[in-house]
């Protein structure tokens, strides 16, 4: 990747710049809790964004997609924002560190990328970190520190993509760190990382190439449940902001004034942030048999209580607990996607195989395999 921006650059601009990248995430378990003020546990991964970028001492930016095959040509004003959704996150960039007091003036820029699109590994993210992080460095003397980076990422989405997103992707994209994961506290934004090397195991996706529709609005509902437990629980707990505030017994005593779906809703997140907590426990010693468990459990509980899978993750699910696979769940927000897996060394190839050959019999279609390793955020090449 790094020779075709390089050569492509060349061939444009006729001289050289500096290198940029930037990183897609996962997240290994603490799944719609982020709305809720829970924890949620995410890593950067192998597959990201790199790009080549220059001053170029005019008022204009000047940017190549090599993935799309595209040129585009902005200016830096908010009236100047490009058609293609795919600049918009660039000219994002430039306009939120522009608002927020920094310097941006023109350049000249070459990018690629090799995170999976639609397999929910978030490709924007790592676009707006990628450029966000070489913006402050080559025009701002990096002034504007690494959560600022991650909020210029995400008001991109809010003001320029029309996607109101959390902090999680951003977040990840920049502090992410080789061989750690980072336990984020998404209503305080207090962080801390936990050693995530898996010797012996393997973390490997399976994409199951489905997105089913009724996603954002069975999304909308569901926040809509957490809220409404979470508002009949503050009238006997009034220190509860959020649903991650309460306690279980607490969910209980409310259960005859709320509808049983809102309990259901309720009950899956105030577990999940408890499993977040458990998981870090398990790795600070090693344990990532007692990860594989937590992660099973946040399926069921995806399943059957947020009710947010669909019949292509349970079968992969459940195939991964028959061949004993370590760890299993549907990783995001739900209703097609991926599943995430916690697979011994040497159980690999036939998990793989066999979700290949029996995903394709009963579906009629093959998954994708995408093995991660925890990798590096955004940096400077």
């Amino acid at each position: 990747m790094k020779t075709k921006i390089q050569e492509k650059f060349k061939t444009i601009f006729g001289e050289e710049g500096e290198l940029f990248a930037s990183a897609g995430r996962i997240n290994l378990i603490g799944e719609h809790t982020d709305y809720n003020g829970g924890y949620v546990f995410p890593g950067a991964i192998n597959f990201g964004i790199m790009a080549e970028i220059k001053p170029n001492g005019t008022n204009k930016v000047n940017v190549f997609s090599i993935d799309l095959d595209e040129y585009v040509e902005f200016c830096l004003g908010e009236e100047d924002k490009p058609d293609q959704l795919w600049a918009r996150y660039v000219f994002g960039v430039c306009r939120e560190i522009i608002k927020r007091g920094g310097r941006v003036e023109g350049f000249n820029a070459v990018f690629a990328g090799d995170v999976p699109l639609g397999a929910g590994l978030s490709s924007s993210a790592a676009l707006e970190s990628t450029f966000a992080f070489a913006l402050n460095e080559l025009f701002n003397e990096g002034k504007f520190e690494k959560f600022e980076l991650a909020r210029i990422g995400q008001s991109t989405e809010h003001n320029y993509c029309g996607v109101k997103c959390g902090i999680m992707d951003q977040f990840a994209s920049i502090f992410g760190k080789e061989g750690s994961l980072i336990r984020l506290n998404c209503k305080t934004l207090e962080y801390k990382y936990f050693p995530f090397k898996p010797e012996g195991y393997r973390l490997v996706l399976i994409d199951s190439c489905v997105k089913h529709e009724l996603a954002s609005s069975a999304y909308n509902k569901r926040r809509a449940s957490c809220e409404n437990a979470a508002a009949a629980i503050r009238k006997n707990h009034p220190d509860v902001e959020f649903l991650s505030d309460a306690k279980r017994v607490w969910l209980d005593e409310v259960r005859a004034e709320i509808p049983e779906e809102d309990f259901l809703r309720a009950e899956y997140v105030i577990g999940e942030v408890q499993r977040v907590l458990d998981v870090c426990d398990a790795l600070e010693r090693g344990d990532y048999e007692t990860v594989g468990e937590m992660m099973y459990q946040t399926h069921f509980g995806l399943s059957r209580l947020y009710e947010v899978s669909c019949e292509e993750l349970d079968f992969l699910n459940k195939l991964a607990r028959k061949m004993d696979v370590t760890g299993s769940r549907v990783m995001g927000g739900g209703f097609g996607g991926c599943t995430i897996n916690l697979v011994k060394d040497e159980l690999y190839l036939e998990f793989v195989e066999a979700a290949m050959t029996q995903f394709t019999e009963k579906f009629g279609h093959a998954p994708k395999i995408y093995n991660v390793v925890i990798s590096d955020g955004a940096r400077k090449l």
